[in-house]
């Protein structure tokens, strides 16, 4: 049964389940254009197959709502019918993390963002994660999502940006590409925010291991505000820590990097429980110079907090675009590409 009209459609045309208005706004010239079921909030699914390898892209934010492989859940994601919350699955551009008060200065000119976090006086990971992307391409096991980033007040370059979420026998692959559509350079910056599963668990028990050998020091704002070495010290994950209780969320680089270019992150399942043996491994290509490791613990919904562990790949840190520190300069044509993955075991 027709659930709800939606006016920006021609009348008389039955939208289909996985249509969406703007595909009918040329041609159809009937009456009486009706809804056959709710719209999803994360928009059209995109279900990638690859052997026992299963992944839902999505059409709002582009990202990545759910992975499965082996009978289990790789990363903590949300269901078709929620809107999608902590940011899970997302890709974050053209900045990933805050930007202290939405304000920065680029060509002597001074820019400002909207405050899209009120508690922090910042404006956080992006601008596309609420927009539209459509599906350039797909097959069984493969989608390359596409959005256009139109200039805007704060923001005043177009950029075309690509993802491809690819399966295949070790698993998940992401590779991105962005291009400088504007006639003057942009400044520009990308990160992703999976939350990888803890095995069904929570994160106290697992055993991180991460190849960073820098940790930035942080205002209560989340705010860079120096580096330094790890040195051994309670941030130094390279040789692999339980993480215990300890609230992290940290913002680290300097990563080691094996023969392939690629630095590694792996998280282990708890010795003692029924996912004995079991390991989640993020890999990340050398444009990706920093990550971001989230608990959950601030999370809104009580029930989610240290249910995954948040590896997030970024180009830069926190407030990139003001500071400077791991900002990229995107010349008028000139494209970037990354790419990072999963490889569950």
């Amino acid at each position: 049964m027709p659930l709800a009209k939606d006016p920006a459609v021609p009348p008389d045309r039955v939208l289909l389940r996985g249509e969406h208005p703007v595909d009918l706004l040329a041609g159809a010239s009937v009456r009486n254009v009706e809804w056959m079921e709710p719209w999803p909030p994360s928009g059209r699914q995109v279900v990638l197959v690859h052997g026992d390898h299963r992944a839902v892209v999505v059409e709002v934010g582009g990202g990545i709502r759910s992975y499965h492989a082996g009978g289990r859940s790789v990363v903590d994601g949300y269901s078709e019918d929620q809107v999608c919350s902590g940011g899970r699955g997302q890709p974050l551009l053209p900045w990933p993390n805050r930007l202290a008060d939405g304000r920065y200065q680029w060509g002597g000119t001074t820019l400002q963002l909207a405050i899209n976090e009120p508690a922090t006086s910042t404006a956080i990971h992006g601008l596309t994660r609420w927009s539209r992307w459509d599906t350039l391409a797909s097959a069984t096991s493969w989608a390359t999502m596409a959005h256009r980033l139109v200039a805007q007040p704060g923001y005043p370059w177009t950029l075309d940006a690509t993802i491809t979420y690819r399966l295949d026998d070790r698993g998940l692959s992401v590779s991105t590409s962005v291009v400088n559509r504007s006639a003057d350079a942009a400044p520009f910056g990308i990160g992703f925010h999976p939350y990888l599963a803890a095995f069904g668990g929570v994160v106290d028990d697992c055993t991180l291991t991460l190849p960073a050998a820098e940790v930035y020091e942080v205002d209560t704002r989340g705010l860079p505000t120096g580096l330094r070495d790890v040195g051994g010290g309670p941030d130094d994950y390279r040789s692999g820590c339980i993480i215990g209780g300890r609230h992290l969320d940290l913002p680290l680089t300097g990563m080691e990097r094996g023969g392939d270019g690629l630095a590694r992150a792996l998280l282990e399942s708890p010795a003692d429980s029924d996912a004995q043996g079991r390991r989640t491994t993020l890999w990340m290509d050398e444009a990706f110079t920093h990550v971001q490791v989230y608990s959950g613990d601030t999370l809104d919904e009580e029930g989610r907090r240290r249910r995954a562990l948040a590896v997030e790949p970024m180009t830069g840190p926190a407030n990139l675009l003001a500071s400077g520190d791991g900002r990229i300069t995107l010349e008028p044509g000139e494209a970037f590409s990354a790419a990072w993955g999963i490889e569950p075991g």
